[in-house]
């Protein structure tokens, strides 16, 4: 995401090399770049103007600090006024009512029913709520099934009224339902509509009175671009939600409509989504997605995420496994998993500072471990927990087990056995240094 656009800003802000003070003529050629580089990204001509009208006020006249050049500290000023278009500041989701009643809105296509599912789970793991989801789609072909199948992933209950054409009545006795099982989370989804479609807007009006939610949350699909943004006006001024959800922001190298919407709709960007899985959504922090823009990573969402994935507690065991050179195929695919788990691979490796400049032409397949993952299934647990019996025929049986060859196999093997050792020696030794030293010394 926003890789277009991070590289013209890095042109841009090249104009400014060499000068020793940021003046009108320099910053106004800058900020012209700028202004190009916002509308290639599909912003809002206005938000862009703006945007660039705020930074040139702000630039203007500041002699640069010692050792600082201008580049430096109009890159610094850019920065705090793309978090200030996001919305500056975290918004937090609205968790008050007994019990707490989020309604998703948007249009067809954009993504509600699968955020409905994300939204779930991450309210039940992190906050210990008890969520019931309500179906409210009752237009659109198999929507029911598809959220029965999520709600089932996550161990949550779905409302349904089969053959049922009345949303708003199955919202108003599905919340009876929630209420009656002591349920403290529901989450309704509604069928997309179009904003100039008149019945269908007054519907979800009605289903907004009848459940009178602590939360209303517009979903949008960040590919639609400034659509997007048109579309959610229209929206707010019929149903004054609360807040707004991107979801397909890991599909969109553009990312205009992150940067407009807030500005045109004056509401916060809540959520974004950012893959298929159930896992594939994160909170929207302006400062870190301007951190992202600028090329500068995300290394405290990539934590975040990490810790969401391990526990305290799995750590240490991981650790003393590898001190003792215990580490097993069985924590090898476990690990894997639980990276499979935290989203793109090529999207989690571009929040590590520096990284994503790196690998943005590379093609970083998400079923990059399916191989690995094939050769080890191919193993039996015994040949899991001890790797040094696969030898000769063992390592023919795994090879046609798993579509692979003789030789993938045997090079899984070689990499795991090497794997191992440094982690050994990384964890054995407090003294970085003195590992390099040991690892050169057995290349010799």
């Amino acid at each position: 995401m926003f890789e277009k656009l991070s590289d013209r800003l890095e042109r841009s802000f090249k104009l400014l090399k060499g000068e020793g003070r940021i003046t009108e003529i320099n910053v106004a050629e800058t900020l012209k770049d700028v202004r190009r580089a916002l509308i290639d990204a599909d912003v809002n001509y206005k938000v862009a103007k703006t945007f660039t009208d705020t930074v040139k006020q702000k630039a203007l006249g500041r002699d640069v600090i010692n050792a600082v050049k201008p580049g430096e500290l109009m890159v610094k000023i850019v920065h705090d006024e793309l978090t200030e278009l996001m919305g500056g500041n975290v918004a937090p989701l609205n968790l008050t009512g007994k019990p707490t009643i989020i309604l998703m809105s948007g249009l067809q296509g954009s993504g509600k029913t699968t955020f409905t599912g994300k939204l779930a789970k991450k309210l039940k793991s992190e906050k210990g709520m008890r969520p019931l989801l309500i179906a409210g789609d009752v237009y659109r072909p198999a929507a029911i099934d598809q959220l029965k199948v999520l709600a089932d992933s996550i161990g949550v209950e779905v409302y349904t009224e089969e053959d049922v054409k009345d949303p708003v009545g199955i919202a108003r006795r599905g919340l009876e339902h929630a209420r009656r099982n002591h349920n403290d989370l529901v989450i309704i989804d509604t069928a997309g509509r179009l904003a100039v479609d008149e019945q269908m807007m007054d519907e979800i009006e009605a289903i907004k009175k009848a459940v009178n939610p602590s939360e209303i949350l517009f979903v949008v699909d960040a590919m639609t671009g400034q659509d997007a943004v048109n579309t959610a006006k229209t929206f707010n001024e019929r149903l004054d939600f609360d807040g707004v959800v991107l979801t397909k922001l890991d599909g969109d190298t553009r990312g205009g409509a992150a940067l407009s919407i807030r500005s045109v709709v004056h509401k916060p960007i809540k959520f974004v989504g950012t893959g298929e899985t159930l896992e594939g959504i994160d909170v929207f922090y302006p400062a870190r997605m301007a951190d992202r823009i600028r090329g500068m990573g995300g290394i405290v969402s990539l934590v975040e995420k990490a810790q969401q994935q391990y526990s305290e507690k799995e750590a240490e065991e991981l650790a003393k496994k590898l001190r003792k050179n215990q580490f097993t195929f069985t924590d090898f695919l476990k690990q894997i998993q639980q990276i499979k788990k935290m989203g793109n691979i090529k999207d989690l490796a571009s929040m590590i500072p520096g990284l994503g400049k790196a690998i943005k032409d590379i093609d970083i397949d998400n079923n990059a471990f399916k191989g690995i993952e094939a050769i080890i299934m191919s193993m039996t647990p015994y040949e899991r927990e001890h790797p040094e019996v696969i030898k000769g025929s063992r390592v023919q049986r795994i090879a046609r087990g798993s579509g692979s060859t003789v030789q993938d196999v045997n090079r899984l093997l070689k990499q795991f056995d090497d794997t191992r050792k440094m982690m050994r020696m990384a964890t054995n030794m407090k003294n970085p240094a003195q590992m390099m030293r040991q690892m050169r010394g057995k290349r010799r």
